[in-house]
């Protein structure tokens, strides 16, 4: 029988994690066969949260940037792989540092509600983080009366703000250049083209699109909708990585990915960042154990609180 290259790697990555006492945490949004390799997939913080209850010397978070440092934040004595440093992140990338610090000093007396989306530096200027799926509780556990910032997601922000009807709550201007670019004229073309198909959304899109939807929630939160739901067919308006995970969980049903901006070239709704993970550079990410993250104990530590003080709202 042939064996073909992605073959042969798969099974040397197996070999390199027994060696070297690795796991590997993928994103839902990776390629498939990134996926396959992977000991725990999910979404970012709960990665990184199940890195800290791994007994393992080695981490390698198949993921963007701010994803492996938020698991060297919370597993600060493991050692924490990133198989491709240049996999950013357009949302983590729209809020700098030291921009984010001025937005702050701009807004005496704001608590400063930060999505987990974002580097290590701005979450040590934060308060509390949060995710897609508990913003809504983390905002809730705020007193009415405070004023917040949150970032730095607009769409998100807006969405929490909406549902809310906090008026003391300001957003920062950033956004996902995935989520962004659903448009919602092709989504109600799309609806449609499938009449029973029901519409899931991530936050992270805009107001226009999560309007149209049946379900609006994070990828965990997706995921478990469509499983439970009794629809057959579903039009998923988030990265589309996700469908790989969604079709292995789900074979009877149909998992149609979201229609992007009629400029795009047909792969807007694909993280280009997320799918520069490949089996290649994973191997030589744990033959060579580098590259690796390194933080600030300082900054770690600030950003460290931020998600403890998320974790801990019950």
């Amino acid at each position: 029988m042939k064996v073909n290259n992605s073959d042969q790697l798969i099974e040397r990555i197996n070999r390199l994690k027994q060696e070297k006492n690795a796991v590997i945490l993928a994103h839902y949004y990776t390629r498939p066969e990134v996926q396959r390799v992977a000991d725990f997939l999910g979404d970012s913080l709960a990665l990184s949260v199940k890195a800290q209850k791994i007994d393992a010397e080695v981490i390698l978070f198949a993921g963007v940037h701010f994803m492996a440092e938020t698991a060297k934040v919370l597993c600060p004595h493991k050692k924490v792989l990133m198989p491709c440093p240049e996999a950013g992140c357009s949302l983590a990338d729209s809020c700098r540092a030291d921009e984010f610090e001025k937005f702050i000093a701009a807004h005496p007396g704001h608590k400063v509600v930060s999505y987990v989306n974002t580097t290590v530096e701005v979450k040590a200027l934060t308060d509390v983080c949060c995710t897609s799926s508990n913003a809504l509780k983390v905002v809730e556990s705020i007193p009415a009366s405070q004023p917040i910032i949150f970032g730095p997601d607009r769409h998100l922000g807006g969405y929490i703000k909406r549902l809310t009807g906090r008026d003391n709550m300001v957003l920062w201007n950033g956004c996902c250049h995935v989520h962004d670019k659903f448009a919602v004229e092709r989504l109600r073309e799309a609806k449609v083209k499938y009449p029973e198909a029901e519409v899931v959304v991530h936050p992270e899109c805009r107001d226009v699109v999560v309007a149209e939807a049946d379900y609006v929630g994070s990828t965990a939160g997706i995921l478990d909708y469509c499983r439970k739901s009794p629809a057959r067919q579903f039009i998923v308006m988030t990265e589309s990585g996700i469908l790989t995970e969604m079709q292995r969980l789900m074979p009877d049903k149909e998992f149609i990915p979201g229609p992007a901006d009629a400029l795009c070239d047909g792969a807007c709704n694909t993280c280009e960042y997320m799918k520069m993970i490949t089996l290649e550079n994973i191997a030589e990410c744990l033959e060579n154990g580098s590259p690796e993250i390194h933080l600030d104990e300082q900054v770690r530590r600030k950003a460290e609180r931020s998600i403890l003080n998320m974790i801990s709202i019950k």
